[in-house]
């Protein structure tokens, strides 16, 4: 559920398996921890930030917005410098989502268990996708690229297998290694990835719950590669 303004309402329960948790859940897997007193969530972009206080129950303040240095995943050598807006959320919620999702905690391995969000794949890749994903254009070959990046390969792993489940049919690459150090797999040449961007952000507009910056970006390169308009990719 979302208000007028397309925000989300807070949820009671954030392990409680709705649009919002999922699309929460996600970008914490993707861009966050939780530790024994808390749950850590970043994003660089102010419209996702707004949705995650949101859903949360709480309000941004200026102290989580600052601007970070982040090497990129393929080629260390390059740093770029963004907004980076950080949410802290105080309690039980770390602990019960650890134990409820399998999410790492305190520096434990994970065990990326996302079964309850079943319903609710769209919401919770997309989460994973705008926090620890990249979106370019391909000019050699004139196609979206589409990948996945993170430290834990475990959860990438289970992104792929969730990706395998999915409609459209959503072929992925195998796991790599990053020149960073990390891991990564991207959709594979024969995916369709603009019914892909078509699925992931269906009804973000009314749901409130997505980065501006990257459905832009994901819009833009899906309409280059296919040299027509696909619309703004929320309905």
């Amino acid at each position: 559920m979302s208000d007028a303004s397309g925000r989300p309402e807070p949820v009671e329960d954030l392990l409680t398996a709705t649009p919002a948790t999922a699309y929460f859940w996600g970008r914490v897997a993707g861009d966050g921890e939780l530790s024994s007193e808390s749950v850590t969530v970043r994003t660089t972009d102010e419209t996702a930030a707004d949705a995650l206080a949101a859903t949360a129950g709480t309000d941004r303040t200026d102290g989580e917005h600052r601007v970070a240095a982040r090497e990129s995943a393929h080629d260390a050598a390059i740093v770029r410098y963004e907004d980076e807006f950080e949410l802290r959320v105080f309690g039980t919620p770390a602990e019960r989502a650890s134990a409820a999702f399998g999410l790492p905690i305190e520096g434990e391995p994970g065990g990326y268990r996302f079964g309850a969000f079943d319903a609710y794949l769209p919401q919770l890749l997309r989460g994973v996708l705008e926090a620890c994903g990249t979106v370019c254009f391909r000019e050699s070959s004139g196609a979206v690229g589409i990948s996945f990046v993170h430290d834990d390969a475990g959860l990438l792993r289970t992104v792929r297998s969730l990706l395998d489940a999915v409609e459209p049919s959503v072929p992925t690459d195998d796991l790599s290694e990053t020149s960073s150090g990390g891991y990564w797999f991207g959709l594979a040449d024969g995916a369709d990835t603009a019914a892909f961007a078509r699925w992931l952000y269906a009804g973000s507009d009314e749901s409130g719950l997505y980065s501006a910056a990257r459905r832009q970006k994901l819009r833009r390169s899906v309409e280059r590669a296919t040299d027509r308009e696909v619309g703004d990719l929320s309905s």
